[in-house]
């Protein structure tokens, strides 16, 4: 069997459709190589996300900065600055990108950026330490999540280009599948492996890894098969990124989309008070974090598959269910922590409603990943992601300062109000049109 043939097969196994091949939304040179493209950006996606494993922002690194005896103040800033720092600066950056036919190059040189800055936090980490080391992570931190925000807005223009509007979910569906895979199994080394071993020297080696794969991931990417797009309205970068903003009023649906993803944040938002109220319950033992993560990795590679399958069908109807779950979840918890308190210190309790938190938190990001795709097409798809990730990111860092919460609520009331957000969403969803029919 040749690759070509292998490369088929493979799609036709994963698309599972009796016209797999049936094209929507994209030309006719595109439909030739879909199968090609499919496979190469699951993989590619697969490698970036075998990086974000090894490096997770809410595991390793903190455990490097207390390592290395950083300031305790800088690692409030850690998730933060992961997350919101490659969304806001993306309506400038999009700006550049609607200049040039070609984009999947600038994955590329975000994957290869996001390899040297994590290589970079690996020096750091084997040969630094005190406050100059805790900094200089930051600032290398603050890099990758640029580079990672090039990326960001490449990748949903260069799906909707080189996928067919049925199967963008499913290359969603199957990259979550495939990074649960690997963080499944990175948990259970936590759960068997003494952290208290691991030295500024291992932890160093491990962020190098990290940079491999996503050098990795920028070589399979670079194989993709792109054809020439719109390059209208390539103009000045921070003015563009002005005007730009100006869909929100005369544009409804996105203006509605918009605000459902920031309801939906909630998702995102209350996982790490599941993990403190856990610690809070239990104390913190090595193996309970491991149980989180292994949860957390459990849930990708289950619900990924699904979840994509279903957003090919109604992205609007994925993030419904995801955040209508997510709500019960938290508002179930409340109530346990309320009436039964002791429950949620038995050790499977947490952990098990963390992994119904990670299927709803995956189920909201492939939903609302399809959709922004689906929404649009040619260059009002770069403006729909660009506008959105940074007023998300900017509401990220607002939203973020719920933990001021914790001086006047308890944890779990605090997961209440979060969870009060998702039934929001999940109502703001269902007015949402269909965009899939």
């Amino acid at each position: 069997m040749n690759s070509k043939t292998f490369t088929e097969d493979l799609y036709q196994k994963m698309v599972d459709e009796e016209d797999a091949r049936a094209c929507k939304a994209i030309d006719e040179s595109a439909c030739k190589v879909v199968p090609g493209n499919f496979v190469l950006t699951i993989v590619s996606n697969f490698f970036s996300k075998l990086g974000d494993a090894v490096s997770n922002p809410k595991i390793v690194l903190p455990w490097i900065m207390e390592t290395i005896s950083a300031p305790l103040f800088l690692l409030g800033f850690l998730v933060p600055i992961r997350e919101s720092g490659s969304m806001i600066p993306q309506l400038v950056i999009a700006g550049f990108i609607r200049k040039m036919e070609i984009r999947k190059w600038i994955w590329v040189l975000g994957s290869i950026l996001q390899a040297a800055s994590m290589a970079g936090m690996g020096f750091v980490a084997w040969t630094m330490e005190g406050a100059a080391g805790g900094w200089m992570i930051i600032a290398l931190l603050i890099i990758f999540s640029l580079s990672r925000g090039l990326s960001s807005v490449a990748a949903k223009d260069v799906l909707g280009k080189t996928i067919p509007k049925s199967q963008r979910g499913k290359v969603t569906g199957w990259s979550a599948s495939a990074a649960g895979l690997i963080t499944l199994a990175y948990g259970i080394v936590l759960v068997f492996a003494p952290t208290d071993n691991f030295t500024p020297a291992v932890y160093g080696l491990m962020l190098v890894s990290a940079a491999l794969f996503w050098i990795a991931g920028a070589f399979v990417y670079a194989k993709i098969k792109e054809f020439p797009g719109e390059t209208s309205g390539g103009a000045n970068g921070f003015l563009e990124a002005i005007k730009r903003v100006n869909i929100l009023k005369t544009d409804k649906p996105f203006r509605k989309f918009v605000i459902t993803r920031s309801l939906l944040l909630c998702s995102a938002l209350t996982a790490p008070y599941y993990v403190v109220l856990a610690q809070d319950k239990l104390g913190s033992p090595a193996y309970l974090l491991g149980l989180f993560v292994i949860a957390d990795g459990a849930a990708g590679l289950i619900s990924g598959p699904i979840w994509g399958k279903f957003a090919d069908v109604s992205s609007r109807n994925v993030m419904i269910i995801a955040a209508a779950l997510t709500a019960i979840l938290g508002i179930s918890v409340f109530m346990i922590d309320s009436l039964q308190s002791e429950w949620l210190s038995l050790m499977w309790v947490l952990p098990l409603v963390y992994f119904f938190l990670s299927i709803a938190h995956q189920g909201v990001r492939v939903g609302r990943k399809t959709y922004v795709v689906d929404l649009a097409e040619g260059n009002k798809r770069t403006d729909y992601v660009s506008v959105s990730n940074t007023l998300i990111g900017v509401i990220l860092l607002l939203m973020g300062l719920t933990g001021t919460l914790a001086t006047f609520l308890s944890i779990s009331q605090i997961i209440l109000v979060l969870s009060i957000l998702g039934v929001i969403g999940a109502w703001m969803a269902k007015t949402l049109p269909d965009v899939e029919k």
